[in-house]
């Protein structure tokens, strides 16, 4: 049980500057997301573009998976601007307007190729900026901020999703999805103005003095620990089957009968809340199961919401059903999320966060790209309600997998919760910055 000090204490954290801050930098992380996923597919599918050339558009998220190659450099360098982190930051979110209002200007059927042109822009300035990211909320929260720091930047992050998707979307109806991408080009300015009213956070010590420094330490640093691989194998799994159905839901969606208007007000009615309450759900269970714990039980209700596209290909056009398996979705989202964050923060080092939780982020982002390139021919050979049938069984490699880290988490479990200290989370993060990496204790079963 949570006690009301407790309570107090995490509602005085969330009433500060560095937490608006924080959530406001997650909203601009999230808001080019779903435009080059969700909303790019739905007007390529309208336009009448093949099922398997849109999903050979999840190529274009390539530099998610691969940004962990030029995070030393954000690492290393400054511009000569605005400080080491938001010199970076302020100029790359001017750019990433720029190439999403750009898309505005293509056409999908006479332009493809600048389209996913266009569209790789967007997702390389996106990674990029998550880079920085990233490594500014690490070093402008305190170490007891932390916890509900990756709370709040996570609600941000889903109300940007969720404006660019079902905003997106609801709008597409009345003024053209031209249009919409022109006015979420325009919307990275609330991004913008943040990061220019934002105070430059302090350097952390022992920053790495060269190039070379910001490329082998952190790997170096990583692949020293127990089980590296293992853990590096767990993240790539974990959310495999869920990452593939949402690689198609979108087309799925239109092939069902539903109008961009009746998939974007579900989502942002039903998928917005549900998001938000998994999200708050997932930070409670994790105080109260631990990590391990949460992982197991969120990991087998993203099966069941996956498995709930494939109820819905089988019930056809059914507006009540849509909304309760967007709602289950995003609801088991939101809490797969948030212990998926608080497992790959324990893992990095402070001293290399940037580059660290890149590398893991972009394992992460594997699923998204290069495994769902080939998501449409599934679709298109197996049909719907076998392609969801798949995606539900394929998410039990990475359950399997969990069974490895049993002995690292499970001296978290029934921990209480204690408001005077960083919780389990930020003890983790604390630990690595003293070069402790806690998962030394990680054994390969």
């Amino acid at each position: 049980m949570i006690s009301q000090d407790t309570i107090r204490y995490w509602i005085s954290l969330c009433f500060n500057i560095r937490m608006l801050i924080t959530f406001i930098m997650g909203f601009s992380s999230g808001l080019p997301l779903l435009l080059t996923i969700s909303v790019l597919q739905v007007w390529m599918r309208q336009e009448g573009v093949d099922l398997s050339v849109i999903g050979l558009m999840a190529l274009v998220g390539l530099p998610y998976t691969l940004k962990f190659i030029w995070a030393p450099f954000l690492d290393r360098f400054s511009l000569p601007f605005l400080g080491r982190r938001r010199g970076w930051l302020i100029t790359i979110q001017v750019l990433l307007g720029c190439s999403i209002a750009a898309i505005g200007l293509a056409d999908p059927i006479s332009s493809p190729w600048l389209i996913a042109l266009l569209a790789l822009l967007v997702t390389f300035f996106s990674a990029s900026q998550d880079i920085v990211i990233d490594a500014y909320r690490r070093e402008h929260l305190c170490e007891n901020e932390l916890g509900m720091g990756s709370s709040l930047y996570v609600y941000g992050y889903r109300t940007g999703m969720l404006l660019a998707s079902g905003g997106g979307l609801i709008l597409a109806d009345s003024i053209g999805f031209a249009a919409v991408f022109m006015l979420m080009g325009l919307c990275m300015g609330i991004g913008i103005t943040t990061s220019l009213l934002a105070p430059e956070p302090p350097a952390p010590e022992n920053v790495p003095r060269s190039l070379k420094d910001a490329v082998v330490l952190p790997f170096r640093e990583y692949f020293s620990r127990d089980s590296a691989w293992t853990i590096l194998l767990f993240i790539l799994l974990y959310k495999l089957g869920d990452t593939l159905a949402s690689a198609m839901t979108s087309p799925f969606y239109v092939d069902l009968g539903f109008s961009s208007s009746e998939i974007g007000v579900t989502v942002k009615i039903f998928g917005f809340w549900a998001t938000l309450i998994g999200a708050f759900l997932g930070g409670a269970l994790i105080l109260k199961l631990g990590i391990y714990r949460s992982l197991w039980l969120f990991g087998i209700l993203q099966m069941v919401s996956t498995a709930g596209f494939a109820v819905l290909a089988e019930v056809g056009y059914n507006l009540n059903m849509l909304a309760a398996v967007i709602g289950f979705e995003n609801l088991t989202a939101g809490m797969g999320t948030a212990a998926y964050m608080a497992f790959m923060a324990a893992l990095t080092d402070k001293r290399f966060t940037a580059t660290q939780y890149a590398l893991l982020t972009s394992l992460m982002g594997i699923p998204r790209t290069l495994i769902s390139a080939p998501s449409g021919y599934l679709a298109e050979i197996m049909g719907w309600t076998e392609f969801f049938i798949l995606c539900t069984v394929i998410a039990l490699p990475g359950l399997w997998l969990l069974r490895h880290f049993s002995d690292w988490h499970s001296h978290s479990d029934n921990k209480e919760y204690d408001a005077d200290r960083d919780n389990h989370i930020s003890g983790h993060s604390a630990a690595n910055a003293q070069g402790h990496s806690p998962d030394k204790k990680v054994k390969a079963q």
